[in-house]
């Protein structure tokens, strides 16, 4: 057990700043033992802070201190002291230039925070607060200065040494180093502060801006990987424009960078003008990537770049505000890559990660509102609620004022807080000033945690031809909030009829916000108890309710198979369209349940199957959205809807049900197969995107049924197809049958991409998530594979997180094996990569909704953990609150 309880950080405690920083003047000597860092600061006292005469503390961690001077004048050590991560000098003047000369050693940071080496490359990673890692400095983000910086090298090792702004000076130096100077003409606060330096190739190209600004955009890789960024470039150039087009927002440097690394915590960086990525993020070609792994780079690149603004030229005032940055950009990304594709296709993906992740991080012991309240280690509140919960709440915005109104909102946001630390607070305001809508309730959404319920029930009145919607809102409580106020919650909704959608009306002027032909409406929901009558409905019609999946929450309607179906077959709205899917599906395991536990066969309904059935021949739907119709609820959502979730027998049953739509659908997913194969050339657009999905969808279909027919058509499309989807696809569906040939696929397909990094992350994942018995000793037997390595976050997330997090049926296997095997990694990943061990943590953390012996297995577990000396900040925030006796429905 560890001797001390780390603090906890609190909202309420926020002051501003005693000192700022003007400018910032940093010079790194990078060498092979040690890197010097000498910063000089000006620095002056902030007068806005009510402690005149507080003492200089600033942070910094695993710093070897060679001296500090001020105004010229070297102090000595009884001048200042250390306590933590802080270094406090108790006396200085209201204006002064700091020099201080650290000692770093790059090479030896496993945490990947700060300065580090991945692959003999030398890079930084600095949001949160890995700043503090390379220099002593303010590492606050309403603390913004200007930076100059300067790299010296040795020149064969690190020709290319890049940072922020634009490139001021080069030179060569005597001793076969090199010196580069970058100069930010924008204040920034430390955590977008980025430096660069390896062997590195360049691909290059140009862009122009709205008002002719000449923009250079480099993209930089390993050698190798040079024939992979033309996808990430294209991508970037779109977003340049859509950016433009949809925000107004222009590129504001002479020079834009992005370099891929592989070793990387996160997904990519937006540090200002050098973007740094995970190597999954940035690198794509058809035969290494997948369809999935072309639109990631997508819509990364374009969230990275939307920060420039949303997060860059207006940042956050302190950590939690992280949703203001994240929130919005998450959004805009969102919009771009729905313009880019299937709007429909876009948001069913987006919804589905909230309805498992966000929804099941709602309910459990990390819930927080997405403006916490407070935190331990601000790393572990990178999360989907921050980010994609924080998103939804941006699009309710959106919702309720209307894209022209929003988009006034949003520029009146960049005028009046451009180059400022600001607040959510903030961000509402100027919405608010500049539509004139009232959002003073919608704000509960910012301040409460966890996910309201909407109950709704209908009444039809057919002889005033009146239809009455009332609908019920409530929220479970959460950890530290028992009870909480009514959200401001906007529902869409339509009424089908016979004929097709029908004009809406409201009784007495309701508020609402309709559609120009007046078949849809957003309802304001803002009371625990709500009705809401249409008059001049002539038929009683069946509610499309949630259109678009208008808020993030769950509802609770008592539809019928009927009016399930007429949904299915007919609503336009391809959400409404998708849920109703998936609550026939939802349907159809509860009773394969029933046969299973009665020992009956397991028997569809026979209209669930011709709907399943019409859509298959439908060629005029988009097919990735009939692919995802046809999916069964997956069963990490299966884990959100049953209480206590039994994970042996809802596998079974979802299993037995697959298996049961493929013997009836045989001849038609054989059909649909055969029609959407094609010898075109690959593209990563949405038509052909559709088209693949949905013949793998029918591929995976068809290997239930585990024939020779089948099987030979995933051998055909494994040995023959020339673009990763269909060939992990076809891999996928091998590993997870009976096949004898999977074994040899499995090496061939080895054999010919060991030397891809990315590519073998694929097949380490593909084995992790084998659904058959025998996945967790093929996983620990990869780990002592060659090609993997528990020091790269890409490969343990690829094994590691994969097994753990996605194959609920081996991860719960009954004697517990799973939950020791993520105990035992999470402990040693506790030593040299905390926030890497904290977030493989969550599968445990949700122990409360298993059967009571599993429950007991997964707490002893975390209890392992929590015993261990020096456990991390990350990790006991984790498991500490885990364990935490709190009560939640």
């Amino acid at each position: 057990m560890r001797d001390a309880q780390p603090s906890t950080i609190y909202l309420s405690d926020y002051e501003v700043p005693a000192y700022l920083i003007d400018t910032t003047d940093l010079a790194f000597d990078l060498g092979e033992e040690s890197t010097k860092v000498t910063s000089q600061l000006h620095i002056r006292r902030n007068p806005a802070s009510k402690t005149s005469n507080a003492p200089l503390a600033l942070h910094g961690t695993e710093l070897d201190l060679i001296s500090l001077a001020i105004d010229g004048r070297t102090l000595d050590a009884t001048e200042w002291t250390q306590s933590g991560e802080q270094l406090i000098i108790a006396d200085v003047p209201t204006e002064f230039v700091l020099r201080c000369e650290t000692l770093i050693r790059p090479q030896d940071n496993t945490s990947l925070e700060g300065l580090y080496k991945s692959s003999g490359m030398f890079c930084t990673q600095c949001e949160a607060e890995g700043f503090r890692k390379i220099t002593y400095y303010l590492d606050r983000p309403d603390v913004m200065s200007v930076f100059t910086v300067e790299i010296i090298a040795d020149a064969q090792r690190y020709p290319v040494l890049l940072s922020n702004g634009n490139l001021s000076a080069t030179e060569t130096l005597a001793d076969g180093r090199h010196k580069t100077v970058w100069q930010d003409p924008f204040p920034k606060p430390a955590y977008l502060f980025a430096l660069v330096a390896g062997k590195l190739a360049c691909v290059e190209d140009r862009f122009t801006t709205m008002n002719g600004r000449e923009v250079a955009l480099k993209i930089y890789v390993e050698n190798k990987d040079a024939d992979k960024c033309d996808h990430a470039m294209a991508s970037l150039k779109n977003a340049m424009r859509w950016d433009e087009d949809v925000y107004g927002r222009e590129y504001d440097l002479d020079i834009f960078n992005i370099v891929a690394v592989d070793d990387f915590n996160m997904g990519a960086m937006e540090n200002k003008s050098l973007n740094i990525f995970n190597t999954s993020c940035v690198l794509a070609k058809p035969e290494t990537t997948t369809d999935a792994g072309f639109q990631r780079v997508e819509g990364v690149v374009a969230h990275e770049y939307f920060h420039n603004w949303s997060g860059n030229r207006v940042t956050c005032r302190d950590w939690f505000q992280l949703s203001l940055k994240e929130g919005f950009t998450v959004f805009r990304d969102a919009e771009f890559s729905a313009d880019m594709g299937s709007p429909t296709v876009k948001r069913v993906e987006d919804v589905t990660l909230l309805r498992t992740a966000q929804f099941a991080e709602d309910a459990g012991p990390m819930a927080h509102p997405i403006r916490p309240d407070s935190f331990i280690e601000i790393s572990n509140f990178y999360t989907v609620t921050v980010y994609e919960k924080g998103a939804e709440v941006v699009r309710m915005i959106h919702t309720l004022l209307g894209p022209e109104l929003f988009r006034k909102g949003s520029d009146l946001y960049f005028d009046r807080h451009d180059g400022q630390a600001v607040t959510c607070e903030d961000f509402v305001l100027a919405m608010e000033d500049a539509s004139g809508v009232d959002l003073g309730q919608f704000r509960h959404w910012y301040s409460q945690a966890g996910t309201p319920k909407l109950a709704v029930s209908a009444q039809y009145d057919a002889d005033e031809q009146h239809y009455t919607l009332t609908v019920k809102q409530s929220c479970p409580a959460t950890p530290g909030q028992t009870s909480k106020a009514p959200f401001h919650i906007p529902l869409a909704v339509a009424l089908l009829g016979e004929a097709g959608q029908l004009a809406l009306q409201l009784q007495d002027g309701e508020p609402n916000t309709e559609t120009a032909d007046n078949t849809e409406m957003v309802l304001s929901v803002t009371e625990p108890e709500q009705s809401f009558t249409f008059t001049g409905i002539h038929e009683e019609p069946v509610p499309s309710l949630l259109r678009g999946f208008s808020a993030p929450v769950k509802l609770d309607f008592a539809y019928s198979r009927e009016q399930l179906l007429c949904l299915m077959r007919s609503d336009s709205d391809g959400f409404c369209r998708w849920d109703a899917s998936q609550q026939l599906g939802l349907a159809e395991i509860n009773q394969a349940l029933a046969d299973l536990a009665a020992g009956r066969e397991v028997a569809p309904d026979s209209a669930y199957l011709d709907a399943c059935r019409d859509l298959l021949a439908d060629e005029t739907l988009d097919g990735a959205m009939v692919a995802m119709m046809l999916q069964l609820p997956s069963e990490a959502y299966l884990a959100e809807i049953f209480h206590p979730v039994d994970v042996i027998a809802l596998h079974r049953a979802r299993e037995a049900l697959r298996l049961a739509i493929a013997i009836a659908l045989q001849a038609e997913l054989q059909a649909c197969y055969e029609r959407c194969s094609s010898d075109a050339a690959y593209a990563a657009d949405a038509a052909q995107i559709a088209q693949r999905s949905l013949k793998n969808t029918a591929l995976a279909y068809l290997m239930l049924v585990d024939d020779d027919s089948a099987r030979n058509l995933a051998i055909s499309q494994f040995e023959n197809s020339e673009n990763m989807t269909d060939r992990l696809a076809a891999l996928n569906s091998l590993v997870n049958s009976a096949a004898p040939y999977k074994a040899d696929a499995l090496q061939r397909f080895y054999q010919n991409w060991q030397h891809e990094p990315l590519v073998i992350n694929q097949w380490f994942q593909v084995q992790a998530m084998c659904r058959l018995p025998g996945s967790i000793d093929r996983v620990q037997a990869l780990m002592a594979h060659p090609a993997f390595d528990i020091r790269n976050p890409n490969k343990v997330r690829a094994l590691i997180g994969a097994f753990c997090g996605q194959n609920s049926v081996n991860f719960h296997r009954e004697d517990g094996a799973g939950y020791r095997f993520l105990a035992d990694q999470v402990i040693v990943l506790n030593r040299s990569n905390p926030q890497i061990a904290s977030r493989l943590l969550v599968p445990l953390t949700k122990w409360r909704k298993y059967l009571p012996a599993a429950q007991q297995l997964m707490c002893a577990e975390l209890k392992r953990i929590l015993a261990q000396p020096d456990l991390s900040s990350d990790v006991y925030e984790v498991v500490s609150k885990s364990l935490q006796d709190y009560s939640v429905e």
